[in-house]
């Protein structure tokens, strides 16, 4: 057994990614190491590297969504059903980890993904916590993590090109309760709005409109369900008489923002019909304000907001038993346009930013 995992590391916001040896932590009962396959570079990682994310402990391991194989567990670990995991199977894990189980959020309000103590793989861990983010060779599993194993039929490499977006749109499609027969727009076409409309499609719904560029992923988005495409550079007041017109007149049964620019969300409140929802899931960071008209775009139009923050295991557990059972109605691994190295990631970290690829994974 090696006595250090090979991390790629982002020490500071801007600064250069640096790889590392990171030491090998003290495996205890109920722990476990996992040897990553892949980890996802996502619009969060951007993010963490412009410092645009509240108290992270820089240097940090990114990568908060990965899979691999279990290289050493520690104790019994069971699944969900109660099957005990072990050494050589093929995992992914809920990144979210230390929600306390007794605050008003966990135990009243049942929204885990706004406990208080919740810690996130990648994000709120700093190397000093030992390797727990994808970016490396092994990932530390500590007691508690939620391990998952993948089902019959499932490829790992199917799901980390649905990644973070995957589980993401999973819980965004839940909260706009879309259903057969809804009409849904998608404003952004990066991997959560195109696995959003993908999970839209397979609800039935019609039509499943995505607004956004480049055309290279809005092409894809074709490919994933996507009835109609609307790209940027139409103006939003025509990209609205499109799906009115696409609608009898009337807008939307549901629009999911996955844009991340805060302009998508009143446009998304012109896209959708009276008593229709909208669905935030793209502003994880504070973008800045925008105009808003209560009257003609809310409460006129009677319209149900809902937010759309983080993931809890269901999410997770839905995610793969969609693959499971419909994953090869559509074309998810071709989301992966760029595979990189661990010393690759600096360069993985320009082209997700540069929006030069749909999805990229780092394959340590």
């Amino acid at each position: 057994m090696t006595d250090f995992v090979r991390a790629a590391v982002m020490t500071a916001p801007r600064a250069p990614i640096e790889l590392r040896e990171i030491p090998w932590p003290k495996l205890e009962a109920g722990s476990a190491m996992v040897r990553t396959k892949f980890s996802e570079v996502c619009g969060t990682d951007v993010h963490l590297h412009h410092g645009r994310l509240a108290g992270v402990p820089y240097p940090i391991i990114p990568g908060h969504v990965s899979v691999g194989e279990l290289a050493a567990v520690r104790g019994e670990l069971r699944d969900v059903h109660g099957e005990l995991f072990r050494e050589g199977d093929a995992v992914t894990f809920l990144d979210v980890h230390e929600t306390c189980g007794h605050c008003h959020e966990c135990l009243v309000t049942k929204q885990t993904t706004r406990c208080p103590s919740r810690r996130v793989y990648g994000i709120t861990y700093g190397v000093a916590d030992g390797p727990l983010g994808g970016w490396a060779d092994h990932i530390w599993m500590k007691p508690g993590v939620r391990l998952l194993r993948f089902p019959k039929g499932v490829d790992p490499a199917t799901f980390i090109a649905g990644g973070c977006g995957l589980v993401t749109s999973v819980h965004a499609v839940e909260r706009g309760d879309v259903r057969l027969g809804s009409s849904v727009a998608v404003l952004g076409a990066g991997p959560v709005g195109i696995a959003a409309a993908a999970l839209s499609r397979l609800a039935g719904a019609h039509p499943v409109i995505v607004i956004g560029a480049p055309e290279p992923r809005l092409e894809f988005a074709k490919t994933m369900g996507a009835t109609h495409v609307l790209p940027l550079d139409v103006a939003h007041e025509d990209r609205a008489a499109q799906v009115r017109a696409l609608t009898n007149g009337r807008g939307v049964d549901v629009v999911i923002e996955a844009a991340g620019d805060p302009r998508a969300f009143p446009q998304a409140l012109d896209l959708v019909r009276d008593g229709g929802r909208v669905v935030i899931a793209g502003q994880y960071t504070d973008g800045g304000d925008v105009s808003v008209n209560p009257h003609a775009q809310v409460n006129r139009k009677h319209v149900e907001i809902h937010g759309c923050w983080g993931c809890d295991f269901s999410h997770f557990y839905r995610a793969l038993a969609v693959l499971a059972e419909q994953g090869r109605a559509l074309p998810w691994a071709g989301a992966v346009t760029g595979r990189y190295t661990l010393d690759q990631a600096g360069d993985a970290l320009a082209a997700v930013e540069r929006r030069e690829v749909i999805k990229a994974v780092i394959a340590p």
